[in-house]
This record gives structure tokens, sequence and C-alpha cells, in this order.
């Protein structure tokens, strides 16, 4: 009976520590999480895990190459193990993850609620500010409409895709999120330019207010986080351990700057119906109903969108490929324990 272990690092006193078994036709066979505690490298041990057969999920497989430039076979083909003289690659097979019941409900509400803020302040736009226009007094309006559209709706889609997409594989995922997050800044970006050249030709003052200096703080602060991660995670890649330490302030920071988008719309519209409307707006005028609406429908897409990231059970499982690829084998020969993913 070959031995389980499980995909995540546990306390050493919760299990019993084997080493491998070449049982299995020339390769060493482990049923279970598919995951290493500790590598040997070398040697006659991997050290593995065992736990209690009910965990059986997952299966992985440490199947000895031909020479040490080998390469992962498989889907892990084309990985070099130049760094691993005993030329052990690692195949790993895990069965699907299961959606969490309530997440799908959860992410259909939150499209429901950000397409409806896009309309609506389209609808508000159209009804009450004669609608939108670049080459007239109508450019105002482009500001809003872009600034909603990008900073909040995109943003927020841009958060969930992991969540949303849980099986697809790892790189698919982060440059759909990379993407997303590409044209909410390019729509943002068009909606600033707008504001900005409404006000040159008006004669108007820059960046006084209160929601101006948040507006270009959040759009600063959120073309640093894009620039950060693009040169961690996608091109030209951090280190996996310098990527580890980053993802959590990656992470708080992003869902920050959503938050403080949400938080910057909210005093735009105010600012608005405030310059219009004057003290007209504490009659319950119709534009400032739909307006007040309006921001109760922003606070309720930003509150579903933080309410999904934070729930641990709803996030991404790592696939078994990614277990295998984010291990740093330099380290594993080593002899020390690769830091989980």
């Amino acid at each position: 009976m070959s031995p389980t272990i499980r995909s995540a690092a546990i306390e050493a006193a919760t299990c019993r520590w084997l080493s491998r078994d070449e049982s299995n036709k020339g390769g060493v066979t482990w049923r279970g999480g598919g995951r290493t505690e500790d590598y040997k490298g070398g040697g006659t041990a991997f050290s593995l895990c065992w736990i209690p057969e009910e965990s059986q999920k997952d299966e992985v497989t440490l199947l000895p190459l031909r020479s040490r430039t080998g390469h992962f076979r498989g889907e892990h083909r084309g990985i070099n193990l130049e760094q691993n003289p005993r030329g052990w690659g690692l195949r790993m097979e895990q069965s699907a993850a299961s959606v969490p019941a309530a997440l799908p409900y959860y992410v259909a509400f939150s499209q429901l609620l950000g397409l409806t803020v896009v309309a609506v302040t389209g609808a508000w736009l159209g009804l009450y500010r004669g609608g939108i226009a670049w080459e007239s007094s109508l450019q105002f309006n482009v500001h809003p409409l872009c600034m909603v559209m990008g900073m909040i709706f995109l943003q927020g889609d841009a958060l969930l895709v992991y969540r949303v997409f849980r099986k697809e594989a790892k790189r698919t995922t982060k440059i759909l999120h990379g993407l997303l997050h590409i044209f909410a800044f390019i729509i943002a970006l068009v909606g600033l330019v707008a504001v900005f050249d409404y006000h040159k030709k008006k004669g108007y003052a820059d960046l006084y207010s209160l929601h101006s200096w948040c507006g270009i703080s959040v759009f600063v602060l959120y073309f640093m986080q894009w620039l950060v991660g693009f040169s961690f995670f996608l091109f030209p890649g951090a280190s996996f351990s310098l990527r580890s330490r980053y993802r959590p302030q990656h992470t708080f920071f992003g869902a920050t700057i959503f938050l403080l988008s949400v938080g910057t719309a909210l005093l735009g519209l105010k600012e608005a119906l405030l310059f219009k409307l004057g003290s007209k707006y504490s009659t319950f005028e119709p534009e400032g109903v739909l307006a007040n609406v309006l921001g109760l429908l922003l606070i309720c897409f930003g509150v579903v969108v933080l309410y999904i990231l934070a729930q641990a059970d709803w996030k991404r499982p790592t696939q078994a490929e990614e277990q295998a690829l984010s291990m740093d084998f330099k380290t594993l020969t080593e002899g020390d324990s690769p830091s989980p993913q």
C-alpha cells in the first residue's frame, strides 16, 4: 500500500515521516495530497508526511529521469532540472476541485450589481446631464462614466478572476487578471484626460477638491500596483521566494485600492450633485434621488466583491502542476523544504 501525503504544510507532530519506496517499477509513487514536506535530495530519503487513508484524493509519482538535464514529463515538459543532480522529475495528477456551492450565486450577484451601476450611471448622465460627447460642454460627463466602468466595475472583475476561474491554468488566469486591469487603466485614463481637458477649456482650476486629491492618488497607486504585479508575476518575473513574500501585499493593496476607488466615486458623485443642485438637493429632486440610488449601488457592489475576496474557502485551489512548478529545485537538492505557494 502506497503512503499518503497532503498538499499543504502541516505540523510534524501530526504525521509520520517516511522514506521513499521504489517498489513501483523503478519509480517512486506516493498517493495522497501531492506535496513533499521535506526533500532531502540524493540519498534515499524523500521525507513525506503520511496521513490517514481517507485523505487520498491525489496521486504523485516521482520518476527517475535519464539525465541531469531531464524535463518534467507530461504537462510539466520543458522545465529544466539541471539543478537536480539525481535527475528526479515530478508528475502530479490532482482531482478537480469542487466549486463552493454559494460562490456562483455571489459572483452572479456581483455582476448584476456591477452592470446595474454602469447602466444607472449612464442613465443619470443621459437624463439629467445631457449625455456624453468629447467636443462640447458634455465632455465632462465622459469622466464619471469612464471612472465607474474602469476603476470600479472592471477593477472589481479583475479581482474576482481568481475566484471564478478555478480550474484553468494559472498563467492563463494571470494573463486575464492583468488584461482586465489594463482595460480598466486605459478607460480610467480616458476619463482623467476628459476632465483635465474640460477644465482647461473652461478655465477651471484643477486638483483643489478632496475628490480630485483622492482620485489622482488612487489612480497613481493603481498604476504602481499594476506595474509591480506585472514585473513580479508575469514578465520578467521575480524569484519564487520573492513572489511568495510579496503576494500578500499585492492582494492587500489590490483590495484596498478597489475600496478607495469606490469611496472616491462617492465623493465625486456628492460633489457633482452639490455643484448643480445646491440647496435643491435637500428637496428630493429626482436627479438627487437617482444619484443617491447610484451611490448605494456602488457601495453594494464594493461590499459584495470584498466579501467574495474575504472568504478563505473560496480562494482558487492550487493545482497539482502549479505545486510542481513552484518547487525551487536548487533549494530542494540542498536539503531544505520548499516554501508553500
